[in-house]
């Protein structure tokens, strides 16, 4: 990204003290950006999808989704299926932050699309400092500029 650039991180994740963590501690690698949550895949889905403010499909220049897997409502995996499969949103980073470590389910996520996959370890200390190199790692990504709908 340019000087003076920031990203906008979509995160999408049901539990509360996870999504605490992780604003927190990427703000504290030095993101300065706009943080938009949502606590389940449906809020999200109609967030990117369902807008009645943006009908042509919203406006999605420099953003990156950090997604969790397992989620109520609507579970990451048909999130990422979604984002994925339109045009409108392809482009889009998809970054899957989530506990589950099945081989099955990482090559899953990769055949539908993900960038990259991360497993959120669950010792404490290294959670914070997988968060914050995810931090460092979006402050220099180059993002591409979606499709316009």
């Amino acid at each position: 990204m340019k000087n003076g650039e920031t990203v906008g991180i979509v995160l999408i994740e049901d539990d509360d003290g996870h999504a605490t963590l992780v604003e927190r501690n990427l703000r504290r690698a030095g993101l300065t950006n706009g943080f938009t949550r949502f606590s389940d895949g449906q809020k999200a889905l109609d967030w990117f999808f369902n807008d009645p403010e943006y009908p042509q499909g919203r406006p999605l220049s420099n953003v990156v989704v950090l997604l969790d897997l397992k989620m109520p409502r609507v579970d990451g995996t048909e999130v990422l299926r979604r984002l994925k499969a339109s045009p409108s949103t392809a482009a889009l980073p998809v970054i899957v932050l989530t506990t589950t470590d099945d081989p099955r389910e990482i090559e899953r996520c990769y055949e539908l699309g993900c960038n990259v996959y991360v497993t959120k370890p669950v010792e404490y200390d290294a959670f914070i400092e997988a968060v914050r190199r995810l931090g460092f790692f979006l402050q220099v990504v180059k993002l591409p500029q979606p499709a316009r709908p």
